[in-house]
């Protein structure tokens, strides 16, 4: 089945001066214009294009990859703002409409925003919404801790930065756990701490348990070399001065190079570590 704001892998009919026509099955044929086509294409080859409609309401196909997709949040740039909403950068030489009634807050030209793309079932258009939590999932998220995920972060909170995750799901990425930095806008791997009652989930930027220890500690060891053998960190350095050299808290610090100890690799003192 062909649908509209997605990519769909279609089979090439005939080539014309303009473009090259596609099988769209139930919605007809569509037409893959000349500027969108990468090469020429022989009759019955398939070919993964995305399908949307112009700026004359027809539906067409482009070789181009849009910055998400219906069924998608994206933080898109207001390029213009019209009569008939707002209008976003997507990727496409069609701007993405962001009708009023979908406007959470009335944006400007040159402001950024999350929103959700849909295809609207009275127009047959693509459209964008800000009215974000009607298109979260209300099924509970079959997740679990330590479970690696994308997100994308959304607003930032007193405690953190409120995300979305798979396109489907509330997570909070607490500042607490936070390293370096980040902002609104930013989609990013992460991986879940926690699974909550509510069905929202923590976050965390490092991967739980010993794997990230594991990690970790290759990273002293590596540091360790590019140093003569020795760091001025150690059981009683502070957590700004770990972060100095490593992103991570003094806790997890201190289990990487616990790890590394008792391998015999290093010895540690309150100040220095020095590998053996």
């Amino acid at each position: 089945m062909i649908e509209i704001g997605k990519m769909n892998r279609l089979k090439a009919l005939r080539e014309e001066d303009f473009g090259t026509f596609f099988d769209g099955g139930d919605l007809g044929r569509i037409l893959l214009p000349r500027r969108h086509m990468l090469r020429n294409y022989d009759p019955g080859e398939r070919v993964n294009l995305f399908i949307y409609r112009d700026s004359e309401d027809r539906l067409i196909a482009t070789t181009d990859t849009p910055h998400a997709m219906v069924g998608e949040f994206a933080y898109l740039k207001v390029v213009s703002v019209a009569a008939a909403g707002a209008f976003l950068d997507w990727g496409l030489p069609k701007d993405l409409l962001l009708p009023f009634r979908e406007q959470k807050t009335r944006p400007k030209p040159g402001d950024s925003l999350v929103v959700y793309i849909y295809l609207d079932a009275k127009t047959d258009r693509l459209v964008a919404s800000s009215h974000l939590e009607k298109f979260m999932s209300k099924s509970p998220p079959i997740l679990k801790a330590g479970d690696k995920v994308n997100i994308l972060l959304v607003e930032e909170a007193e405690i953190g930065f409120r995300a979305i995750v798979k396109h489907q799901y509330w997570g909070m990425l607490y500042s607490s756990e936070l390293f370096s930095p980040v902002s609104v806008g930013m989609s990013m791997p992460a991986f879940v701490t926690k699974v909550r009652a509510d069905g929202k989930l923590d976050l965390n930027l490092q991967q739980p348990g010993y794997q990230k220890i594991e990690g970790l500690s290759a990273e002293i060891l590596d540091s360790l070399d590019a140093n003569k053998g020795s760091l001025p960190l150690g059981d009683k350095s502070s957590p700004e001065d770990i972060r100095g050299y490593f992103p991570v808290s003094k806790k997890t610090f201190k289990k990487a190079i616990g790890a590394l100890y008792k391998q015999r690799l290093i010895t540690i003192s309150d100040t220095e570590i020095r590998k053996k």
